[in-house]
């Protein structure tokens, strides 16, 4: 984990290279919470018996469950010391570029592409992230990720 201890020296940061979150695996249970909490129930991601004979073979993790999963990454790859607030402001450029089997074991990759000086002293922080699954050649989700910190 890397200790940034304010946000001016995230800010020189940008462009250098980026921080790695934590292994997390993805499990069929999260999986269910995640189609109970948002009513998507395609049988890809809940019906085991039947995504055996599917495309992927097994059941998949929702895309949209992937990306939630953004807040995890980051608590497990920087540290922020003297901020007294962070928001998630939003995203951009969301790509879901491979499926999640259930199991899959995923980490980010991300780096520091902006950091701006906001109101009430604050920063807003461009990240790309990259999700990758281990074992496989491509990210399973690409994103630019935008935060708001708050000294």
């Amino acid at each position: 984990m890397k200790i940034f201890n304010t946000l001016q020296d995230v800010q020189a940061s940008v462009g250098q290279e980026g921080v790695v979150s934590d292994w997390l695996t993805v499990t069929q249970d999260q999986i269910d919470q995640f189609a109970q909490a948002t009513g998507d129930h395609q049988w890809i991601h809940t019906d085991l018996e039947r995504a055996k004979a599917g495309p992927f073979g097994t059941t998949i993790a929702h895309g949209f469950l992937t990306l939630s999963l953004l807040p995890r990454f980051f608590a497990t790859a920087f540290k922020i010391d003297n901020v007294r607030m962070g928001v998630n402001y939003g995203l951009n450029k969301v790509r879901f570029t491979a499926p999640v089997p259930v199991g899959s074991r995923l980490r980010a990759h991300m780096t520091l592409q902006a950091c701006e000086p906001i109101d009430n002293n604050g920063m807003q922080l461009t990240w790309l992230v990259s999700v990758q699954r281990e074992g496989a050649d491509k990210p399973v989700c690409v994103a630019e990720s935008l935060t708001r910190l708050y000294a």
